[in-house]
């Protein structure tokens, strides 16, 4: 959460001349309500079935550049899904950087309690290791300008080989 995913994303997609897709944005088109309101009534696990189908149907697509919610990586079926999709950066960003950018969005309902900073240190340290399991590109997103991360995506993706 707030290592720049929607912004680098929609960025890198002008870039790259593609469209941009945020499974979260979708899932909310689709059903018509926001991710808060899925969890109020379905909970998370209600949430994360919704994008798992969501993760599959736009992993489908070809030349899209998808943003995912931080959450996606947990679930082993999203991961093998991400991977087969395509290239897969993981924007990584301190706990600091986190917690600056996140605490005035009341939109992340993982994160309304009295210390949102514990939750994103405790979720970090799960999804770290998912996130880098999968990930074709790690890039570090603190105290750059989003500019500068997609150049750096750009080169790095450039020097891959093909798999």
């Amino acid at each position: 959460m707030g290592a720049g995913k929607s912004t680098i994303g929609r960025l890198l997609a002008k870039e790259l001349r593609l469209p941009f897709k945020d499974s979260d944005k979708e899932i909310e088109l689709r059903t018509g309500t926001n991710i808060p309101w899925i969890f109020d009534k379905e909970g998370e696990a209600g949430f994360r079935d919704r994008e798992t189908a969501m993760i599959e149907c736009l992993c489908k697509e070809d030349g899209i550049v998808l943003a995912t919610g931080g959450g996606a990586v947990m679930r082993p079926e999203n991961r093998a899904l991400l991977y087969a999709g395509g290239r897969v950066v993981y924007l990584h960003a301190s706990i600091e950087q986190q917690v600056a950018r996140t605490s005035r969005d009341r939109n992340r309902p993982l994160l309304r309690n009295a210390n949102p900073e514990k939750i994103l240190r405790d979720l970090l340290a799960i999804r770290d290791p998912l996130y880098r399991e999968i990930a074709d590109v790690v890039v570090e997103t603190d105290e750059r300008p989003p500019r500068m991360v997609v150049l750096d995506i750009l080169e790095r993706l450039a020097q891959l080989p093909p798999r």
